[in-house]
């Protein structure tokens, strides 16, 4: 039997330590929870991606009573992106989320079905995207959507 390590680097930073644009992006992020549709979960998450033309496109989770019918900040945020600006790569995606009672304590990472489309988005345009998961204690900054998925699926296992 072989062993298979697969290791990944995630960066833990505070506020201060961002540059003046992931701050931006961050508090984007943290203003578009308040424009959540989630009258179930009462779970607010907002996005922000910042493009490589310098626009900023946020997006939030939008709930439905048929909870399968509704979507997540991430591919809200990324779909409208790459239908408005489809020759435009993400350069960097910040995610925020609170409850009824704030601002999560940890980071909160993308669902399996926003990994995969973060990765979509990724191999689309051909380079990795920057991901900064924001809770009020720490912010992780992931260089790629391989941290996220390290055995990751793609169009290349369709060919």
């Amino acid at each position: 039997m072989k062993e298979v390590k697969i290791e990944i680097c995630i960066r833990s930073l505070q506020y201060e330590e961002l540059n003046e644009t992931d701050r931006k992006l961050i508090d984007m992020a943290k203003e578009a929870t308040h424009r959540s549709y989630v009258p179930y979960s009462h779970f607010s998450v907002g996005a922000a991606a910042l493009l490589e033309n310098g626009k900023i496109i946020t997006g939030t989770n939008q709930e439905n009573a048929a909870y399968p019918s509704g979507i997540c900040a991430e591919r809200t945020t990324l779909f409208y992106a790459n239908s408005e600006y489809p020759d435009q790569a993400v350069d960097t995606l910040a995610i925020a989320a609170r409850s009824q009672s704030g601002y999560l304590d940890r980071p909160i990472p993308p669902c399996g079905a926003c990994r995969q489309v973060l990765l979509e988005t990724e191999q689309r345009y051909g380079k990795p995207m920057r991901i900064l998961l924001y809770s009020k204690n720490e912010i992780y900054l992931v260089n790629g959507t391989k941290d996220l998925l390290p055995l990751s699926f793609g169009g290349e296992f369709l060919d």
